[in-house]
């Protein structure tokens, strides 16, 4: 077995085989990738993150994505690769180039915590994506919050210094090619929160905010906060898009 035939036999992340909202402009295949460096207490994809890659119901492996990209490579255009965390999944590279030879498009989701991998993607031709969404969770001095439990000062520190590179990266790409991304989670996403992460984005950033979903949170706790009203969250946008014009509520 070569080492081509050898990574087609692994696993890699659930497929969702078409999708109109993953991608702006594309009807696409999505690839939720398993594995993540973070713990985000509101996080609902559990088995991605918590769960080891054979204990997944319903995970493809790369040759059957592949596959799938080339069998409807006549109907997408889109290819995204998600996550758990894409841009530390072994997968990763493969499926990209696996994807443009066949024509398609590529996003990438990320939650800016691998700087270095982002900036070899966007350096490297054959690897560049086409779109990048990143996710701006909370405010940079809240950042422990979302780490394994025990984490020290120094690795908060780190952490924030990491994403605030990958948002200068992002930010340095067209606007037509990223966007930011925030999930209106009470106890992480305030008013001044959303003041603090607005300083790490560019004035003509894309900024998407969606709401909280309390259920099946990796934190059990979250799933019995309420999330903001419809007129709480509709405030918490205006504040951002005094200062990111591009800001809004999906």
């Amino acid at each position: 077995m070569n080492n081509n035939e050898a990574a087609g036999s692994q696993k890699a992340g659930v497929l969702v085989k078409t999708s109109l909202v993953d991608f702006p402009g594309h009807v696409a295949s999505t690839v939720f990738l398993h594995g993540c460096n973070l713990r985000c207490p509101y996080c609902y994809n559990t088995e991605l993150v918590l769960k080891g890659i054979d204990a997944i119901d319903g995970i493809s492996t790369v040759q059957e994505i592949v596959d799938h990209l080339e069998k409807r490579k006549n109907v997408l255009t889109g290819f995204v690769l998600s996550g758990g965390e894409a841009l530390i999944s072994p997968h990763l590279e493969i499926l990209i180039k696996e994807a443009r030879s066949r024509g398609y498009r590529i996003k990438i989701d990320t939650n800016g915590t691998n700087p270095e991998k982002l900036e070899r993607l966007l350096s490297t031709p054959e690897l560049k994506p086409d779109f990048v969404a990143m996710d701006i969770k909370t405010s940079l001095k809240k950042t422990g919050l979302l780490l394994p439990q025990l984490a020290g000062s120094p690795v908060i520190q780190t952490l924030a210094e990491r994403i605030m590179k990958s948002a200068s990266l992002v930010a340095s790409l067209p606007p037509d090619m990223r966007e930011f991304r925030t999930v209106l989670v009470p106890p992480l996403v305030s008013a001044e929160d959303i003041k603090d992460m607005a300083s790490i984005l560019p004035k003509d950033a894309s900024w998407q905010f969606a709401q909280f979903r309390n259920d099946n949170c990796i934190d059990p706790h979250y799933n019995d906060i309420s999330p903001y009203t419809q007129k709480e969250a509709e405030e918490l946008v205006q504040t951002a898009a005094a200062i990111i014009p591009g800001a809004v509520l999906r």
